[in-house]
C-alpha cells in the first residue's frame, strides 16, 4: 500500500465546503493526499497548514507558497497556529489513526504482520514506546490499557500473563509478545484479538484519546462560525468521542437543560455519517473500518 492512499478522499474534503480564498488545516499530513486536493480547490490567497508528528512524512512535504507543514502533533494545534499568526480557520480535516506507511514499515512495530522490536510511536523521539509498556507497567496499569482501549474482557489475564513472563526475561519484540500470549489467541480469532492487543498498547504509547479530546476541543475554539470539521475514525473509541462531542459539546455526561428542556450545542450535522463503498475497500483494506462525521461550527 502506497504512503499517498487517502481514505475516503473526496468526501472528506467536500466535507470542508472549501472557500478559495479560506485558511484550512490537514492535521494528520501522511502522504499528503487529502492536503493535494484542498489545494486543487483553494485560490491564490487560499492557506492551508498541515501538522504531522512523524518525521517520514516531512518528505512529502509539498512546493506550494500557500502550504506550510509543521513536524508536531495535532494536541498543540492552536498552540503553533498561533505561533503562524493564525487566530482561526475555515475548516480542520482529520484522518486519525495509524498511517498506511506505519503499518507497513516492520520496524515500527504497529503491524501484527511482522517480528519487530517493540516500537509502536508516532512520534520517534518520544520516550514511551511498547517495550516500556510491555515491561514496566504495573499489573494494574497493563490490565487498564487492555480493557479500556483493546475492549478486552479477558485484559485481566492478559496482564498477569505478561507480568509472570517478563520475570524470566524481557518481553522485547512483536513475536515474542504473541509467544507469551499464544494461548489466549484461539486460532479461529487470533488475528481479531491480536488487532486488539496491538491497538490497546499502540493508544496507551502515543496518548491517543487525550490527544483526541485535546485536539477536538481546540478545533471549536479555533474554527470560524460556519467552519467545518470533517474527522475519520476508525475505531468505536475514536468515533465515539467524535460523536458525542459533536452532538452535544461533551465527552462525558449530558449538557445542562434550560427551564425548557434544551441545551446549546456547538455543532451542527451535515449529512449522515459516511462510510467506504466495496470498490474502496477493494482497492484500499485500510478503508474498511472507516467512518467520516461532517459538522459545522454554530
Amino acid at each position: 500500500m502506497e504512503y499517498h492512499n487517502p481514505v475516503l478522499l473526496h468526501p472528506t474534503v467536500d466535507g470542508l465546503d472549501i472557500k478559495p480564498d479560506g485558511i484550512y488545516v490537514d492535521v494528520t499530513f501522511g502522504g499528503g493526499g487529502h492536503s493535494k486536493e484542498i489545494l486543487k480547490r483553494l485560490g491564490p490567497n487560499g492557506k492551508l497548514f498541515a501538522f504531522d508528528q512523524d518525521e517520514d512524512a516531512l518528505a512529502n512535504a509539498l512546493p506550494d507558497e500557500r502550504f506550510t507543514l509543521i513536524n508536531e502533533n495535532f494536541r498543540f494545534i492552536k498552540r503553533f497556529l498561533r505561533f503562524h499568526g493564525v487566530k482561526s480557520v475555515d475548516g480542520i480535516l482529520a484522518d486519525l489513526g495509524v498511517s498506511s506507511h506505519q503499518f507497513d514499515v516492520p520496524e515500527r512495530g504497529f503491524s501484527t504482520r511482522f517480528d519487530a522490536d517493540l516500537d509502536m510511536r508516532m512520534n520517534q523521539k518520544s520516550d514511551l514506546n511498547a517495550y516500556r509498556v510491555v515491561n514496566e507497567y504495573e499489573e494494574q496499569d497493563l490490565r487498564r490499557v487492555f480493557f479500556d482501549y483493546g475492549e478486552l474482557k479477558n485484559a485481566p489475564v492478559l496482564a498477569r500473563t505478561i507480568v509472570e513472563a517478563r520475570e524470566h526475561r524481557p518481553i522485547k519484540t512483536t513475536d515474542e509478545l504473541k509467544e507469551v500470549l499464544a494461548k489466549y489467541l484461539p486460532e479461529r480469532v487470533k488475528n481479531k484479538i491480536l488487532a486488539q492487543i496491538y491497538q490497546a498498547i499502540r493508544i496507551e504509547v502515543n496518548q491517543e484519546m487525550d490527544v483526541l479530546k485535546e485536539f477536538i476541543e481546540q478545533s471549536l475554539e479555533i474554527l470560524k462560525p460556519g467552519g467545518r470539521f470533517s474527522v475519520i475514525s476508525y475505531h468505536s473509541l475514536e468515533d465515539r468521542l467524535v460523536k458525542r462531542f459533536i452532538k452535544n459539546g461533551m465527552f462525558e455526561g449530558e449538557p445542562e437543560r434550560d427551564f425548557f428542556g434544551n441545551f446549546s450545542v456547538p455543532f451542527k450535522t451535515i449529512g449522515k455519517l459516511i462510510v467506504p463503498d466495496d470498490a474502496e475497500i477493494k482497492i484500499n483494506n485500510r478503508a474498511r473500518s472507516a467512518k467520516l462525521r461532517i459538522a459545522e461550527k454554530i
